[in-house]
């Protein structure tokens, strides 16, 4: 497993970051708190989570070791895969997961995109015991977004749309068809699930 990567960030893009690693270019999954911290030219250290595939060896990078915890936690619920639990990711904070899988609010899980109702009462059913309690380490987090990322709806949703399988192509033109739901105060949730019903139309 590859527990973190250390090196200058090469490159930005939707859903990911490049790290040059040694002279080596490690591309990286970001969820969007992640990639809200990483500025090109800047050296960072990014936890990481190594997903392996017959096809594909796919490293996945959290602003901490806590998200990166809760990514591989949240993976042990059935039809629970890495792109969805970066979505829940990109939507909720992991002490706003805690606190939705002890209370048993799936209301909350429902507004991550792919997520229906009998998908949310398995995923409190099967993580109850393995989550935990919230860590109290995410003052002023609502059920929305990641604090660090919130002012950049945009860059949520259409990370969170990448990370659904959707192209970045489509992506940007579904955060364009949503741009004027956003208001001053965008709840990223709403937004994401607004652009994910656009998209279906399509």
């Amino acid at each position: 497993m590859i527990a973190f990567l250390t090196g200058r960030v090469a490159a930005r893009g939707t859903g990911t970051a490049v790290l040059d690693v040694g002279g080596v270019g490690m591309t990286v999954q970001c969820t969007p708190a992640t990639l809200a911290r990483l500025r090109v030219g800047d050296t960072a250290t990014v936890p990481t989570s190594l997903v392996v595939r017959e096809d594909a060896l796919t490293l996945f990078g959290f602003a901490d070791d806590d998200e990166r915890d809760v990514f591989e936690r949240l993976q042990t619920a059935s039809g629970v895969g890495p792109r969805l639990a970066l979505a829940m990711l990109a939507v909720h904070s992991p002490d706003t997961l805690r606190s939705a899988v002890a209370a048993e609010d799936t209301a909350a899980l429902t507004r991550v995109p792919g997520i229906g109702r009998k998908g949310a009462q398995r995923i409190v059913l099967e993580l109850r015991d393995k989550l935990g309690a919230p860590l109290g380490t995410d003052p002023g987090v609502t059920d929305t977004a990641p604090a660090a990322a919130a002012a950049d709806w945009r860059a949520q949703v259409v990370s969170g749309l990448v990370n659904l399988g959707w192209s970045a192509r489509d992506a940007e033109s579904a955060a364009d068809a949503v741009a004027p739901e956003a208001g001053d105060g965008p709840d990223v949730a709403t937004l994401l699930r607004s652009a994910l019903r656009k998209l279906s139309r399509a």
